[in-house]
């Protein structure tokens, strides 16, 4: 990557410009053409650098149950079980971690109908997992995944989803109506942006629409806090992010709100979360932090440290990707995993068994 790609790639992390020639509007700030911000883009996500330019939504507002889910595997069962759980369509991270008993993280999202409860216990006993916990967020701090690819230091901004005002904390989990014709935006919305100079028109003609009708749904879901906005997502291995650290913090119950705080305006902290504690785990803050070595990992674990006194902790590296999407909406896939709470009846279909090839 040379000076443009970073710059380019440093636009669309940000916000990507819902216009009729998005590309263009690109290419006049960057002082190229069109055809140039195409064919980066293109080399870029051949490279796997770019994956993906689609709208971000709000998993619980639109109804669907999510949370974190630590599994324990024997070493040589791991890399099977990891496959097997990546077949779930609500499966959107799943990363081998070493430096706890908790061998594999993943994140689950089911439907409003679906048990999540059920689908994490049905997917421990089918991979023969050792353990399993069910962490939920109990408060967000921070979500915002941002690489300075320039300055190749993160640089997320302060995001939260339960905000600052009294309102948006004690809605943030709750979920909001959505319309047929809601559902029908957002299919087409979390869909991978097409690299063409008018990538905005067969998406508002499938929906009967123009342009500036689409964009305004954009708009409105925002206001609404069920979009938080629409931009790329990297592969941050292939960005140049080699190392990808889960710092786990046990911080006291009547200090938690000031330290996840001080936490999230860190810039090189993409997610700041408090999850629930258990008797064989007491770390009650969870930051991702991202760095291009393991050295610079452990240096914003100091920083961290320092400014918020919590010594108490652990760093969970990634050891693999397993998977790495973004959740999709309203699609069928998911009713082949039903998990019923019925006695007897664990799934209304199982998944397909995963090749051991």
């Amino acid at each position: 990557m040379d000076l443009t790609d970073r710059k380019l790639l440093n636009l669309i992390q940000s916000r990507f410009p819902m216009v009729d020639r998005p590309y263009a509007e690109l290419g006049e700030e960057l002082e190229i053409s069109e055809d140039e911000v195409l064919e980066r883009l293109t080399e870029l996500k051949r490279q796997n650098v770019l994956r993906q330019v689609s709208a971000i939504f709000d998993t619980r507002r639109l109804g669907y149950k999510t949370t974190l889910v630590a599994m324990a595997f024997e070493p040589d069962d791991l890399h099977r079980s990891a496959l097997w759980i990546n077949r779930h369509p609500g499966v959107s991270h799943n990363y081998a971690r070493e430096g706890s008993y908790y061998n594999l993280w993943f994140t689950l999202a089911v439907p409003p109908d679906h048990d999540l409860e059920s689908t994490v216990n049905f997917m421990a006993r089918e991979t023969g997992a050792l353990s399993c916990r069910i962490m939920p967020t109990i408060r967000f701090f921070k979500i915002g995944v941002n690489f300075d690819m320039v300055q190749q230091k993160g640089s997320s901004y302060n995001y939260s989803p339960d905000g600052y005002d009294k309102s948006a904390a004690e809605s943030w989990n709750r979920a909001v109506d959505v319309s047929d014709e809601d559902k029908a935006a957002i299919l087409e919305l979390q869909e991978d942006l097409e690299l063409i100079p008018r990538p905005f028109d067969a998406m508002a003609q499938r929906l009967g629409k123009s342009t500036e009708e689409l964009y305004a749904m954009a708009q409105e879901f925002q206001d609404r806090r069920i979009m938080r906005r629409y931009s790329a997502v990297l592969h941050h291995r292939r960005s140049g992010f080699r190392a990808n650290a889960m710092i786990v913090w046990k911080v006291p119950e009547e200090r938690s709100d000031e330290v996840g705080m001080t936490m999230a305006g860190h810039k090189a902290v993409t997610h700041c979360y408090q999850r629930p504690t258990f008797p064989d785990w007491p770390y009650t803050h969870f930051t991702m932090v991202h760095a291009t070595s393991p050295e610079g990992c452990e240096e914003i674990e100091r920083e961290i440290s320092e400014a918020t006194g919590i010594t108490e902790r652990l760093m969970l590296y990634s050891t693999r990707e397993y998977k790495k999407t973004r959740v999709r909406y309203f699609v069928d896939d998911y009713e082949r995993y039903r998990v019923s709470e019925a006695p007897g009846h664990d799934l209304a279909m199982k998944p397909d068994p995963v090749s051991t090839s």
